[in-house]
């Protein structure tokens, strides 16, 4: 009853190929090239060039980039603070429920 059944393989029914033989090709040896002289480069990527334009653009992006930051943190900050206030609202409201309901007794 523990010990597993291993079921057995039948034969394969369709077409059963035979197997390819690959035959091995000679390699014939070439004439010799020397390897190339090494050849100067010229220089992969071009210079920046940063003119008074492009300084103030870099500027104005950064600040406008540190402006919507700024904006998304302090929005953040107040949805927390206004969720706190209104936690410590509901608090007060159901002690003084339930210290009125305790001096009715």
């Amino acid at each position: 009853m523990l010990r597993p059944k291993i079921p057995t393989n039948p034969m394969p029914t369709g077409r059963v190929m035979p197997p390819v033989l690959v035959e091995p090709t000679t390699v014939v040896p070439s004439a010799q090239v020397p390897p190339p002289a090494p050849v100067a480069s010229a220089p992969s990527r071009p210079t920046v060039q940063l003119t008074l334009g492009t300084a103030l653009a870099l500027v104005g992006g950064g600040t406008a980039v540190v402006l919507v930051v700024g904006a998304v943190l302090v929005s953040m900050l107040l949805a927390v603070a206004v969720t706190g206030a209104s936690v410590a609202v509901c608090a007060l409201v159901i002690r003084s429920l339930a210290n009125a309901d305790a001096k009715r007794r």
